[in-house]
């Protein structure tokens, strides 16, 4: 009877983890067609924060990103150039590698975005603790790194974060999971002399 009343407050538990991802993401894309009308979809948006953290990607990383094949992802990017919101160049000694990097159009857009998002989730969670949230992010954290370890295939790439990027991410402290985000950060801070960004 226990074992039953538990399965049943599981099923509950994730149907209330659904539906709030569900209305968040739906929250998300109203902030974007505030921003931009119907111009960009939510998809070109994940796209174009994923270039803002770092701006060199194959089309194979875009693909894992978006979850899409290459060749979606390569016409992706082809409509994001010809709007006039990301620069790509093809790599010198690699053709398949592409740099790419948000236009000044591009940046303005992202951040007309980020501060649409930002009122709307503070207006959403201002009534939370700032132990609350701690408490539960940790939850969700652990029950996600519980579930990817899983998995098969857990060595590769991740991206589950999407456009909420963490540098403290416990997928990654697991070692079960690689962050291209956290890689190409890293990459580009050694390339600089600086070492990158340690925090995990």
């Amino acid at each position: 009877m226990v074992k039953a009343d538990t399965t049943q407050l599981v099923h509950d538990f994730l149907g209330s983890a659904q539906i709030f991802a569900s209305a968040l993401n739906d929250l998300m894309e109203q902030q974007l067609k505030s921003v931009t009308g119907k111009k960009l979809t939510f998809s070109q948006l994940k796209l174009l924060k994923m270039v803002s953290r770092s701006d060199t990607y194959t089309v194979s990383n875009v693909a894992a990103f978006l979850r899409v094949s290459n060749a979606a992802a390569s016409r992706a990017v082809d409509r994001l150039v010809k709007r006039g919101l990301l620069n790509r160049t093809e790599a010198e000694d690699d053709r398949r590698a592409v740099h790419l990097s948000l236009t000044e159009r591009g940046r303005k857009l992202l951040q007309s975005y980020d501060s649409a998002a930002d009122q709307a989730i503070e207006g959403l969670f201002g009534t939370l603790s700032a132990e609350q949230l701690k408490r539960t992010a940790s939850l969700l954290d652990n029950l996600s790194v519980s579930i990817v370890e899983r998995e098969n295939g857990a060595e590769e790439v991740c991206f589950r974060c999407g456009i909420h990027f963490r540098d403290r991410c416990l997928l990654r402290q697991s070692g079960n999971r690689a962050c291209h985000f956290h890689l190409a950060r890293l990459n580009a801070g050694t390339a600089a002399g600086g070492g990158g960004n340690q925090r995990d």
